[in-house]
């Protein structure tokens, strides 16, 4: 009888406890969506977030939180002690915005031209400022948590280093060495106030490909004098494309090819004499990523050659494949249903997204998950990420703050 009084208490405690964090994250709300708002309007772009991170940095100190900054170039790590000594988790936020101009009409709109946070990294920041007050004003536990804010997710400038690769580098994950890392992207397009979360292979290897086409220059009204770089770009975009329509098997696993720059030529009368493509690959399997790197460069290569021309292709991985731990999954599904309830607790889908988040997955056990940022009641239709239009609901921050907070401490009390 007095073990069942005992165990009664501690649950009984244990709820208090979790009500009063509950209080606390709704108390700073609004910090949270000033956070936002202000990441939102002055945003900067990979491995140029040096605003972004010393506000991060300060924020950090004013808590007690060890901090050091420039950590693969524009990093912020915080490191907050508990009662005693423990395991140590890692939460991560990512800081860079995209070269978009905006174009929703939010009052707190960009005032960068041309820069957007088109990608929730703006939410992905003020969750964890959030998460990281809340833990610091709760520190009577058990271990370390490390907070990890990190510029370039969405890939360092030609000729630079950046990103998740170059903290790992630099020991973001040593001194002390981290135990597990739980971080979240929040989805535009996804109803609010759910969790969504797969085990394995969650998010795409990314890849970026660059296709030079060289033909020979001449004036548009002898189009027979040149070798004509347009129209064997038009043929090798083409047939990339059958690369993922006939050629790769995907009730296996999804694979994405996509163009996102086509460039040559100044003058409307005269035929260029090269043209340049930029592009992605995405794909949940090393083996079909491979051979579609393999068959870009024979495709374009080889078109190139029968139209007399030349083609030079240079690939580049971006990304490796987000795979979520298993074990370390189904260990903290529990803290998810409890901070989002069973219902709020969706397992999805794999998606042909990508994220640099991966690199720290190769080394340490952990997941990604994603946030729902649409609210269902609004009027416009929710929009599509790296877009003009991109937005998300502010009261969708909250929910990513109670899940973040619970996971590093149920992850230092787990056993």
């Amino acid at each position: 009888m007095k073990n069942l009084s005992f165990i009664f208490l501690i649950l009984i405690s244990q709820f208090v406890y979790s009500q009063s964090i509950d209080g606390q994250i709704a108390d700073i709300e609004e910090k949270i969506i000033s956070w936002r708002h202000d990441f939102h309007k002055f945003p900067e772009v990979s491995n140029r977030e040096f605003k972004t991170s010393e506000k991060i940095a300060r924020h950090l100190e004013s808590l007690g939180i060890e901090v050091t900054r420039n950590v693969g170039v524009n990093g912020v790590v915080g490191i907050l002690e508990g009662k005693s000594k423990g395991k140590v988790v890692a939460l991560r936020a990512d800081m860079d915005a995209l070269p978009i101009t905006e174009n929703n009409g939010l009052p707190y709109q960009s005032v960068n031209d041309g820069v957007m946070h088109a990608c929730g990294h703006d939410g992905h920041m003020s969750i964890l400022m959030a998460t990281a007050e809340i833990l610091s004003k709760n520190n009577d536990f058990e271990g370390t948590v490390k907070f990890i804010f990190q510029g370039a997710e969405e890939g360092p400038p030609p000729g630079e280093e950046g990103g998740a690769r170059m903290m790992i580098k630099e020991g973001v994950l040593k001194n002390p060495d981290v135990d597990a890392i739980f971080g979240l992207h929040i989805a535009a397009q996804l109803p609010m106030n759910k969790v969504y979360y797969k085990p394995k292979g969650f998010y795409a290897s990314s890849s970026r490909f660059t296709i030079k086409v060289i033909g020979t220059q001449a004036h548009g009204g002898t189009p027979w004098l040149s070798v004509d770089p347009i129209v064997i770009t038009a043929q090798i975009i083409n047939s990339i494309q059958t690369i993922i329509s006939r050629e790769s098997e995907l009730t296996k696993e999804p694979a994405v090819i996509s163009f996102g720059k086509v460039e040559g030529g100044n003058r409307f009368n005269i035929i260029p004499g090269e043209v340049n493509l930029v592009g992605t690959i995405r794909s949940l399997d090393y083996v079909m990523r491979d051979y579609i790197k393999k068959r870009i460069i024979e495709l374009s290569k080889g078109i190139a050659k029968s139209y007399g021309g030349n083609a030079i292709v240079e690939i580049e991985d971006g990304a490796d494949i987000t795979f979520n731990d298993p074990n370390m999954m189904n260990k903290m599904l529990p803290s998810l249903k409890k901070s989002a309830g069973i219902e709020n607790v969706v397992l999805s889908n794999a998606k042909t997204l990508a994220e640099d988040y991966a690199y720290y997955l190769n080394e340490i056990p952990g997941f990604l998950f994603e946030l729902g940022g649409y609210n269902t009641n609004e009027s416009r239709e929710a929009p599509a990420h790296h877009t003009p239009d991109f937005f998300i609901d502010d009261s969708s921050l909250l929910l990513g703050v109670k899940v973040m907070t619970n996971l590093a401490l149920d992850f230092l009390g787990s056993e």
